[in-house]
């Protein structure tokens, strides 16, 4: 399976736009010989502006699936540029409120994935359901942000049969308690023509990809598979947001990244012989649940709180 993962900057509940860049990103993704292209989080609506919403603005922002006109308009796109698509939105059912992914195709909604652990708005609910589907024979999952920070999720959708994990994000360049975490200071963003070189040094610190590398080739490598990090390029409301979207292979490595600032895709081909031949494959058939199958599910009281939603900016 040939794969395109997306960046772009969307511009905050501006449906219309955002869905123009989507189209064109596929179309330019289906022309370069990809099987399948997927965006970031909530990439039709935008994200991080939506704290800051009313039950009734969000509610306005939101749409059923699949008869919400969003969805009718990804899965036009997906006929008309021949390709499936992956994207997020604000879904709506009855009187709650989702942060929901879905996998459409000229054919309709192949997949649907509700946010596990959302902490954007005290007006999302959280999903309760992994989500396993086929796509050109590869058994496919979704972990949207945050779900992938916690690594009983990852394995969980691995021992279910999950080959590819498709990880929409919108993430990095925030505070936390790590060393070097913080916000990226707007100058960089505004002088990027001029200096690139200072605003790729941001993106590519401790800031932005030196956190992802400590972690997103880790969940890749110890389940034997294929990761597909998407993440906006430029503000996603008021956070400056590094990208960096790229295709991780069940070794942990990189096959394909952007670098770019721009609106655009990295491509990967991902092969099944890998899978057999990784250590995660391997590690996952020597476990022994009996010794910890209890512990692993010994019941606490969530926390979710990321210091960012704390922090004024």
């Amino acid at each position: 399976m040939y794969i395109a993962a997306a960046q772009f900057e969307p511009k905050d509940g501006d449906k219309d736009y955002n869905l123009a860049i989507i189209e064109k990103l596929a179309k330019k993704a289906k022309s370069e010989g990809a099987d399948v292209i997927s965006f970031h989080e909530m990439c039709v609506t935008a994200y991080t502006f939506t704290k800051d919403l009313s039950r009734e603005e969000l509610t306005a922002l939101a749409e059923p699936i699949p008869d919400g006109k969003s969805i009718q308009k990804l899965i036009q796109i997906a006929a008309s540029s021949d390709i499936p698509i992956l994207a997020g939105l604000v879904e709506k059912e009855g009187e709650a409120l989702y942060n929901t992914y879905v996998c459409v195709s000229k054919d309709g909604v192949l997949a649907k994935y509700r946010k596990l652990h959302p902490f954007i708005s005290d007006y999302m609910s959280p999903g309760n359901d992994y989500v396993i589907f086929d796509l050109f024979g590869w058994k496919c999952s979704i972990l949207i942000c945050y779900d992938n920070n916690i690594i009983e999720n990852v394995r969980a959708v691995s021992i279910l049969g999950a080959e590819v994990i498709f990880a929409p994000h919108v993430t990095g360049c925030t505070p936390s308690a790590m060393p070097g975490r913080g916000f990226v200071d707007h100058s960089f963003w505004e002088n990027r023509v001029k200096n690139p070189k200072a605003l790729r040094s941001e993106f590519d610190g401790p800031k932005g990809r030196e956190w992802l590398m400590r972690w997103l080739p880790a969940r890749a490598y110890d389940n034997g598979l294929y990761y597909i990090f998407t993440n906006p390029i430029g503000y996603d409301g008021t956070h400056l947001k590094n990208g960096n979207a790229m295709i991780i292979d069940p070794y942990g490595e990189v096959l394909s990244e952007i670098k770019s600032f721009d609106a655009c895709i990295t491509l990967a081909k991902l092969t099944k012989d890998k899978i057999p031949l990784s250590g995660g494959y391997r590690y996952k058939n020597a476990r022994r649940p009996e010794i910890y199958g209890h512990i692993l599910g010994k019941m606490h009281q969530p926390k979710l709180k990321p210091i960012w939603m704390t922090t004024k900016n």
